[in-house]
């Protein structure tokens, strides 16, 4: 089964960036497209993004207008491009195919810690 690749996790302060990426296959993107989710300890896992093939883009409320979901077609990667950072957006974060949809494996994800 197809295994997606999270990375681009680090430490940093409140109100800072980071961006994520997820190597996606392109005979995997081109179905129904790729999210993003995240988990912080003792928390379910929650969902934060999707981009569809389309190029149709969704969000979850607590993080509009401070991240956004972006591919690179040559490349085959997912971004997560993450601004004002704060403490809360503390997680393990991981891409995967969309809401809906019987999910693939889980990855290690990448660790986002931050920092008050």
């Amino acid at each position: 089964q197809v295994q997606l690749v999270e990375s681009g996790g680090g430490l940093v302060q409140a109100g800072g960036s980071l961006r994520l990426s997820c190597a996606a296959p392109e005979s995997t993107f081109r179905i129904n497209g790729i999210g993003w989710y995240r988990q912080a300890p003792g928390k379910q896992r929650e969902w934060v993004a999707t981009i569809r093939p389309t190029g149709l883009t969704y969000h979850a409320a607590s993080v509009r207008d401070r991240f956004t979901i972006s591919r690179d077609n040559d490349k085959n990667t997912i971004f997560l491009q993450m601004n004002t950072l704060k403490p809360e957006d503390t997680a393990v974060y991981y891409c995967n195919l969309p809401r809906g949809t019987t999910p693939l494996n889980w990855g290690q994800g990448t660790q986002v810690t931050v920092s008050s």
